[in-house]
C-alpha cells in the first residue's frame, strides 16, 4: 500500500513538474514582448526619480504593467498618494472581473492557493491560463485549471517583469530616451495578441471603444496625465450600463 502511495505521488510530481515546465514553454512568446515593454518601464521610473530598489518594489507589489505605467504618468514630487491609489485602483479594476471569471476553475482549491494564485495574476497569465482551461474543460474530465502550468508562466513573467524593470533603471541614463528605438511599441503589441485571443465582435468590445475615445479627448484638451482616470471610468461605466443590453 506504502509503495503504492508512493509511486501515484510520484508521478503526480513528475505530472505537476511538466506541466510547470510547459508554462515556461508557453510564456516564452510573451517574454520577448515584455522584455522591452519593462525596459521603458524601469527607464521611466528612474527619470522620475526612483532609485534601483525602488523600481523592483514598485513592479513586485504591484504586478500589473498599465497601473505602473499610468502611476508614474502622474507622478509628482512629492507624490500625491491619494491620487496614485485612486488611478491603481481604476485601472486594476479590471482585475475584478478577470478574477470571477477564473472562479469556476479556482473553486476546488484551498484559499492557501487561490490568493497567491490571484496575486501573480497579470493579463497574459490570467488570458493564457483561462484558454488553456477552457481547452481542458473539453478534453478532460476534472482538473480543467492547470495550477501547475499557471504557476511556471507566472514564475517566468514575474522574474523577468522585475529583473529587466530594474535592468531598465540601471541603463537608462546611459541610453537616454529609449522609446527612440521603439521600445514603447511593445506594450501595444502584446495587448494586440491578447485581443486576438479575447475578440467576442465589435458589440461585445463597445466599452474599449468607448474608453478609447474618451482617453484620446482627455489625452488632447485635459492636463497631464488625466486621460488615464478618464479612459478607464469611461470603460467601467459603459461596460456596466451595457451589462443590461447584453442580456436581453
Amino acid at each position: 500500500m506504502l509503495a503504492q502511495k508512493d509511486t501515484v505521488q510520484n508521478l503526480n510530481e513528475s505530472e505537476d513538474l511538466a506541466e510547470f515546465k510547459r508554462g515556461l514553454k508557453v510564456s516564452i512568446p510573451v517574454l520577448l514582448g515584455i522584455i522591452p515593454f519593462a525596459l521603458v518601464l524601469g527607464t521611466q521610473a528612474t527619470q522620475k526619480g526612483f532609485s534601483i530598489l525602488e523600481i523592483p518594489l514598485l513592479t513586485g507589489l504591484n504586478f500589473a504593467g498599465g497601473s505602473e505605467f499610468a502611476v508614474l504618468e502622474v507622478w509628482t514630487n512629492p507624490p500625491q498618494i491619494l491620487m496614485l491609489m485612486f488611478i491603481t485602483f481604476l485601472v486594476n479594476s479590471r482585475h475584478l472581473l478577470m478574477g470571477a471569471s477564473l472562479v469556476p476553475y479556482l473553486k476546488h482549491l484551498p484559499n492557501s492557493k487561490v490568493f497567491p494564485a490571484l496575486f501573480f495574476m497579470c493579463d497574459e497569465t490570467w488570458a493564457m491560463g483561462l484558454a488553456d482551461a477552457q481547452r481542458n474543460s473539453k478534453t478532460r474530465t476534472t482538473p480543467h485549471f492547470s495550477l501547475s502550468f499557471y504557476s511556471g508562466m507566472c514564475f517566468s513573467l514575474y522574474a523577468m517583469w522585475i529583473g529587466f524593470t530594474a535592468l531598465g533603471g540601471m541603463i537608462g541614463p546611459v541610453l537616454g530616451d529609449i522609446s527612440r528605438f521603439g521600445f514603447d511599441m511593445a506594450f501595444p503589441a502584446v495587448f494586440l495578441v491578447l485581443l486576438k485571443g479575447m475578440w467576442k465582435g465589435f458589440h461585445a468590445a463597445r466599452p474599449w471603444f468607448v474608453s478609447l475615445a474618451a482617453a484620446v479627448v482627455a489625452y488632447l484638451y485635459l492636463p497631464q496625465g488625466w486621460y488615464v482616470p478618464v479612459g478607464a471610468i469611461t470603460g467601467i461605466v459603459t461596460a456596466f450600463l451595457l451589462a443590461g443590453d447584453e442580456e436581453e
